[in-house]
């Protein structure tokens, strides 16, 4: 079923659609290095390979899972030599490019920015994180977004009318909620999906909602063996930790642990929402996730649920507050406008007796020197006076709001 031009693909419209940035790329004959970010099952190594078709160009493929930095200089060498016989540079392509180490990802500079290979990196995870800045500068990175309910439907009617084996088939599709709910925006689960409920010898098969989800029922793994609506559910996770619903959160918890949910992602996630979610309204909620996370990497499954399920409960049940989460992107946001302001010279160092003479630390006012161990003074850059933490209505926060109001006065008072 996967096809093989650009006029067969389903979804991502926003990029391969008529006047679509990669459609114009393709069009044109020349395609530069780019990585494909999106979640399972939503074309990522189709475009690739329709791109490869396209071009007539050589195409080799990599799994960072099960490849090493060799495998990664053997390709780039069989590389070298079909160049010589190609307008344009074969292609690399490398699925979970995310799980390629630093080394691995070294290995690649040269042939990219030599234009050796055009690359193709596919990954779920935010390359931000997780691609080294050197290979990102040379990338474009385009987002693909899971397959809406016209996409799955049309792959659906595709599937059943030029399958080999489901054409033969008599199939009427009565309903398609649980198809398409089940299913969760990947392509992959949904053709899978349909395989495992119209795989009998009936003469005539009706798909309907109850059977989809007998079938799936009876084989929980069979459609997804990284854990059954991965994003939905650790989404709903998060927003009921966030929510304050600790039945919700310990559900969702339960239902990534049966899904066979890889332990330290849900520990990480925890740790996000502690910092994010309820932040300094109970900074006690960070310590605990970071043990719970500890206590798994220790004593593994099946009892690292506990720690999990204490921490899910706790954070749950935590007052919320998000003011050091918006701190952070306030401040981030303020520096990208204003760029690099200087940094005051009182608050500079002053190793060296050239930089006492430039004014380096003149005028600092130790603060461990005064009553309380504060004194007033400037700490941002000069005619900055933007305030960027602001403290939300919890007893933790108003105790620090307060304190803030006795050293600094009416500053912190809004």
């Amino acid at each position: 079923m996967r096809p093989v031009t650009l006029d067969g693909y389903i979804g991502q419209q926003h990029l391969v659609g008529p006047g679509a940035v990669l459609r114009r790329m393709i069009e044109s004959g020349r395609v530069s290095s780019f990585i494909l970010w999106g979640p399972p099952g939503v074309g990522k190594t189709t475009l690739a390979q329709i791109i490869a078709h396209t071009l007539e160009t050589p195409f080799y493929t990599l799994s960072a899972v099960t490849s090493g930095v060799k495998d990664v200089r053997d390709v780039i060498e069989r590389a070298k030599g079909a160049r010589f016989f190609q307008q344009n540079s074969p292609i690399l392509f490398i699925d979970e490019i995310h799980r390629f180490s630093k080394s691995q990802q070294d290995s690649l500079l040269g042939a990219v920015e030599q234009g050796v290979v055009t690359l193709i990196g596919a990954t779920t995870e935010n390359p931000s994180f997780e691609v080294i800045r050197p290979l990102l500068s040379r990338c474009a990175v385009y987002v693909l977004q899971s397959l809406g309910k016209d996409d799955l439907l049309q792959l659906m009617n595709r599937a059943l009318q030029e399958d080999i084996v489901l054409r033969e088939k008599k199939v009427t599709v009565q309903e398609t909620e649980a198809l398409l709910r089940y299913s969760g925006g990947d392509a992959r689960k949904l053709l899978n999906i349909i395989e495992l409920v119209t795989d009998s010898e009936e003469e005539e098969i009706v798909i309907t909602d109850k059977l989809v989800a007998e079938r799936l029922q009876q084989n929980p793994l069979a459609y997804d063996k990284g854990g059954e609506m991965h994003y939905d559910i650790i989404s709903a996770f998060i927003k009921s930790i966030r929510g304050s619903d600790p039945d919700g959160a310990i559900y969702w918890l339960a239902r990534m642990i049966e899904g066979g949910e890889d332990p330290e992602f849900i520990a990480r996630r925890l740790v996000i929402s502690a910092s994010e979610d309820i932040g300094l309204a109970n900074p006690n909620a960070l310590l605990l996730a970071n043990a719970a996370f500890d206590t798994v990497r220790k004593i593994g499954w099946p009892e690292g649920r506990i720690p999990l399920a204490e921490a899910t409960v706790y954070l749950a049940t935590s007052p919320k507050s998000n003011s050091a989460y918006m701190a952070i992107n306030d401040a981030m946001s303020f520096v990208r406008q204003t760029g690099n302001q200087p940094v005051p010279l009182h608050l500079r160092n002053a190793p060296t007796s050239l930089m006492e003479e430039l004014g380096y630390s003149k005028g600092y006012k130790y603060a461990h020197d005064y009553e309380g161990n504060f004194v007033e003074q400037q700490f941002l850059p000069d005619g900055v006076t933007q305030r960027f933490w602001h403290a939300q209505s919890n007893a933790s926060e108003d105790k620090l709001k307060q304190r803030m109001i006795q050293l600094w006065g009416k500053r912190f008072e809004n």
